[in-house]
This record gives C-alpha cells, structure tokens and sequence, in this order.
C-alpha cells in the first residue's frame, strides 16, 4: 500500500520557512525539527520544508526557474510498489534503499516531477494517520 506522507519544499532556512508557515495557518512547527528539515502536520501529511544549498526561488509561470517540490509516498514493500510505478511511467533516479530494506527512492514521473517512495523502519499506520518511531 501507498500512502502520501509528506509535500516538501525546498528552501534556504528551514526553519525561517516553518515560522512563517505555522504562523499562516495556525499549526506548530513538529517537534524535533531542524536546520536540515522542518515540518507541521496536517493529519496523515507533514507540510515539509528541506534545506537546499544554492538555493534558487521560483518566478513561476517563469520556466527558468520552475517550482520546487516533491511527495513522499510512505510504502508497505519498496519492491511491488517500484514495479508498480516503474510500469506507471515513472523512472527511478536515485536508490538509497539499505542492506536491511529501509530508505527512499528518488523517482520522476512521466513529465519530470520528483518523487520517492519510503520505507521507514517502525512507522505504524493508524486510522490517524502514521506514528513515527521514537528517537532517543
């Protein structure tokens, strides 16, 4: 099974951006997040914000410098969701699936979008979305 998980956006301050966007729609910024990632959740999704060097702004509808996003589709099995999306149209970019099973594939659509598909070691699914491992 495939479910959406998070819509990141790519961005120089992450946590600059968190602030701005807890303050726009009323939701905390996650706790435990970082210079690196930063999220607030809606439900079952985490509107994410992940720290890119060199970063570039849109000027959209300018196509020189086009928006910047990807979805993560959190997965049951990486295999039969890949051959799946592979027979899609998608087309994988980047495996950073470990020995043990665990990780994301970057992956494009038909037209180009990023995505990628995860597996995360102990995320549970309930009927209120995922719960996510506890960090010590």
């Amino acid at each position: 099974m495939l479910r959406l998980t998070d819509f990141i956006i790519d961005c120089p301050d992450t946590m600059k951006l968190a602030a701005f966007y807890s303050e726009v729609t009323g939701r905390p910024i996650k706790e435990g997040s970082s210079a690196d990632w930063a999220g607030i959740q809606f439900g079952e999704v985490e509107l994410a914000f992940i720290r890119v060097d060199d970063y570039r702004a849109p000027q959209w509808p300018d196509s020189e410098h086009p928006k910047q996003f990807h979805l993560d589709f959190e997965v049951d099995e990486i295999e039969p969701e890949q051959r799946r999306v592979l027979d899609l149209g998608a087309t994988l970019k980047q495996d950073f699936i470990g020995p043990d099973g665990y990780g994301w594939q970057v992956y494009t659509d038909p037209i180009g979008h990023p995505f990628c598909l995860c597996r995360n070691k102990g995320v549970t699914w309930t009927e209120d979305g995922p719960t996510w491992p506890q960090h010590n």
